[in-house]
């Protein structure tokens, strides 16, 4: 059964056309819906953890090995979340995102769940690095933070 929606008007789904971004496909699956047959809130803050992760692997980083051989780890600090349009069983969704500021030991990024041309979520998500052992924030490793000043506009 197809789902029929009528046309809306939508904000941009993309940044500016020299943002470096990353997307990343999500399906939507029956686990991934509520009660109601539409994503559940939570589920479109696990469709961005996961895109942003996956980012960090495309980059060359395992953040399981940051924290086998550093003993560091990525913690979201604060979450700024606007839910536009429902996504409903079998969306085929992007998560657009890109890289708004890099701190001392912050990532700050802006994400985007999109179907087609539509805006469904917008979240802004600021990352902070810490050291796992005693729970505080540390610098990003140079490394790290060489690679990912590719994908922050200047």
């Amino acid at each position: 059964m197809q789902n029929v929606r009528p046309p809306r008007a939508s904000r941009p789904a993309t940044p500016d056309a020299d943002q470096p971004t990353f997307s990343w496909p999500v399906r939507v699956y029956y686990e991934d819906t509520d009660a109601a047959g539409v994503v559940y809130y939570a589920n479109y803050l696990r469709f961005c953890e996961r895109a942003r992760t996956e980012w960090l692997r495309e980059a060359g980083f395992s953040q399981q090995q940051m924290m086998d051989r550093l003993g560091l780890g990525f913690v979201v600090r604060s979450l700024s979340a606007d839910y536009r349009q429902p996504a409903v069983l079998d969306d085929a969704l992007q998560v657009v995102s890109h890289i708004a500021s890099l701190g001392r030991a912050s990532i700050e990024f802006v994400q985007r769940v999109t179907r087609g041309a539509d805006c469904l979520f917008h979240a802004t998500v600021s990352i902070a690095c810490v050291d796992l052992a005693r729970g505080k924030p540390v610098a990003l490793p140079a490394d790290v933070r060489n690679q990912l000043c590719r994908f922050v506009k200047a």
